[in-house]
């Protein structure tokens, strides 16, 4: 199963935009309750503006709740980020850490924010554990777990260290362009041989390739007619 995420996906990455640590800290903790694709239309102008940690601790609440405003629940997002921004200041000089256990202590900072940050800004191995993830994972029969720390922990033992961080990102691809939550798009699914749930979803090809999304549909859909 794995073989046919690394070839369905093989430039599987975070899809937030960010060019340094802080930047895509602040993205992960906009994309609660938000699509990717909202916050990198938000985040461009949100960046110009606020550059440093020291930017967010000192920023007018009004005038940041207005820059995240699109992405909702944006006051509670304002007081993670002004927090946050805080926290770096006072506990790393204004940088962001690189290991899990300081990552996690910062506001607005779980585990899955964690992890996309240790494996996407600093190259470190971490799993992801978000909604397509976890769905995916006890759907393959992967794990049972609901607890996403214990998901977390449970796939870790079945891959090597290095291979977390591209897995999850490949996991999540799969999640959000073929095996959706109500109706996977089973017959035009690479895994289909290989899926213990084959058959959720549509299972005629034609029918399934209208529901794959994203830009690698045509790759996709290639490859299965292909088998």
């Amino acid at each position: 199963m794995k073989r046919c995420l690394d070839e369905a996906y093989p430039n599987a990455e975070c899809e937030l935009d960010f060019s340094t640590p802080l930047e895509l800290l602040v993205a992960v903790i906009l994309s609660a309750q938000c699509t990717d694709k909202r916050v990198n239309q938000t985040t461009p102008a949100l960046f110009a503006k606020y550059r440093t940690a020291a930017d967010y601790a000192g920023a007018d609440r009004t005038e940041l709740e207005e820059y995240i405003r699109p992405t909702g629940f944006y006051r509670n997002k304002a007081t993670s980020l002004m927090g946050l921004g805080a926290a770096l200041v006072e506990r790393h000089d204004g940088e962001v850490p690189n290991t899990l256990d300081q990552l996690v202590k910062l506001p607005g900072v779980g585990r899955k924010t964690a992890n996309v940050v240790l494996g996407e800004a600093f190259g470190l191995p971490g799993i992801t554990v978000d909604t397509h993830f976890g769905r995916l994972v006890r759907r393959w029969g992967w794990t049972a777990e609901e607890d996403p720390v214990k998901v977390e922990h449970a796939v870790g033992e079945l891959f090597p260290r290095k291979d977390w961080t591209m897995l999850s990102q490949r996991v999540i691809w799969h999640g959000r362009r073929i095996c959706h939550a109500r109706k996977p798009a089973c017959g035009a699914c690479p895994l289909a041989r290989d899926c213990p749930a084959f058959g959720a979803g549509p299972t005629e090809f034609d029918e399934a390739a209208a529901l794959v999304k994203g830009d690698e549909r045509e790759h996709l859909l290639a490859l299965v007619s292909n088998r």
